[in-house]
């Protein structure tokens, strides 16, 4: 029972994710959307680079195709240009371009004209591993073989290296936004595409060549081999590896090994968008790397060549935009965001933003007032007349707090006594503090006023003695 709510629980949120990412999808089948967004979109200069590689590396490889032969292989572009035009589709062809570019033009360099093509190096791979490493890695590591280290070479080599680019496709699809399922087909086109030009002008011979044929000159008669795959098919009593590398196009394609440029880009893409998975991926990939050797189909110095250039591709083409939080973050309709401000992505604080009213519930701060503002703005408020208490107005107020004169319309008083309250400590250029100034007023010519029979002072305070005049005073000296 212990293991059957958290794989319950596991089993529920991958639905739940299939059907954010299916509700994601654009469903529409309609090819003027697709018109409608070539019209918006602003083509750069990089978009006509991409655009025209893009159609030469196809037009080439059409015209060397010779099975289909013509016209039938027409029906490639027009399915392809298909393709594109729905935006159904589109959302998977257009960024997958270059994973096209190199199954073409792996599948079409058979058809390449022997005239054409450079000659075969024997010796280059082994000198250079001696060389560089002391021996013959390769020859070392397949000089003990057993039907364990079989099994366990086979299942990285022969059947992870098809299966693992579709199950990252998968959770990216599943679990990320979708750019990053787009970086994840155009760098892993890419790097395919590049490693397959450098197998087709820098052909070198695998380990197996120099089992079967010692360091005797190649040429492109020679049909590839399984090697030690074989086993694998006299193990499981086939022959499907013994065919399919048999008719292999590039027999020559030691140099890179991209099956540890593809196992290395996988584990640098599902370290950097999954961190958990992060020791097993790379466990994966250490093993495929022995694999590639124990099997002999490739020399150490191909492993270490395919896995730079995987972490070329990775460092170099893969933008910022899918670096930093975003590359852990769920789907816009699965709990994530994929919008970032500019704060988030260099890792800044954000500015807090002033506000002048409290309508939201947050407390104000002192901060959010602008007190130059607020100056500016009662400046152009309505002068109040401030008048004094004076002993000939009647029945006037024993205090020297001065009064608002009031207007004749109630609303017209109200707002005069307002302005005459926020007027009081603006600090404002020009203004004075009325109230304070006529109460200090007051209390300085009490003496004066007291002569006439008026004090603040005195009148305030009741209980006190009347203050005495002038003259009595004069006459007390």
């Amino acid at each position: 029972m212990s293991l059957v709510r958290p794989v319950s629980k596991a089993l529920q949120f991958v639905w739940t994710a299939f059907v954010a990412a299916v509700a994601r999808l654009d469903k529409s089948f309609s090819p003027s959307d697709t018109l409608l967004r070539i019209q918006q979109h602003t083509f750069t200069l990089s978009d006509y680079i991409y655009i025209t590689f893009n159609v030469s590396l196809f037009t080439f490889w059409l015209y060397l195709m010779q099975s289909p032969g013509f016209p039938a292989k027409l029906l490639i572009p027009f399915l392809y240009i298909t393709a594109l035009a729905i935006p159904f589709t589109s959302q998977f062809f257009v960024p997958a371009t270059p994973v096209f570019g190199w199954l073409i033009t792996y599948y079409s360099s058979r058809f390449i004209p022997d005239s054409w093509r450079p000659n075969v190096s024997v010796v280059l791979l082994p000198t250079l591993e001696s060389v560089l490493y002391g021996a013959n890695i390769s020859d070392i590591l397949t000089r003990y073989t057993h039907p364990f280290l079989d099994i366990l070479a086979w299942i990285p080599y022969g059947v992870g290296h098809f299966i693992i680019p579709f199950v990252v496709a998968a959770f990216l699809w599943l679990f990320r936004p979708k750019q990053a399922l787009h970086q994840w087909a155009r760098i892993f086109g890419w790097l395919n595409l590049t490693g397959v030009i450098i197998q087709i002008l820098l052909p070198c011979a695998p380990p197996w060549y120099e089992v079967i044929y010692g360091l005797a000159p190649a040429t492109y008669a020679v049909r590839g081999s399984a090697a030690g795959l074989a086993r694998i098919d006299a193990l499981f009593h086939g022959n499907g590896y013994t065919v399919a590398f048999g008719g292999a196009p590039v027999v020559f394609g030691a140099f890179p090994s991209l099956h540890s440029a593809c196992a290395t880009l996988e584990g640098l893409f599902l370290s950097h968008f999954f961190p958990q998975v992060t020791k097993f991926v790379w466990i994966y990939v250490l093993v495929l790397y022995w694999a590639t050797m124990y099997l002999t189909h490739h020399y150490l110095i191909d492993v270490v060549g395919g896995s730079s250039l995987a972490v070329a591709c990775f460092y170099l083409l893969l933008p910022d935009e899918v670096k930093g939080p975003f590359a852990t973050s769920l789907p816009p309709n699965l709990g994530g965001s994929s919008m970032r401000s500019k704060y988030q992505l260099y890792d800044l604080e954000e500015p807090r933003t002033r506000s002048r009213s409290s309508a939201n519930g947050n407390i104000m701060r002192a901060a959010d007032y602008d007190l130059d503002d607020l100056s500016e703005r009662e400046s152009d408020e309505e002068e109040v007349d401030i008048t004094f208490r004076s002993p000939v107005v009647p029945d006037a107020p024993r205090s020297a707090v001065p009064l608002i004169k009031p207007n004749t319309g109630s609303g017209a008083g109200a707002g005069a006594k307002i302005a005459a309250s926020r007027s009081v400590g603006s600090g404002a250029p020009g203004r004075e503090g009325h109230r304070h100034t006529a109460s200090i007023a007051s209390l300085i010519r009490a003496d004066e006023r007291a002569e006439d029979g008026w004090s603040p002072i005195a009148s305030s305070f009741s209980g006190l003695p009347p203050t005495p005049t002038k003259a009595e005073r004069d006459a007390q000296v």
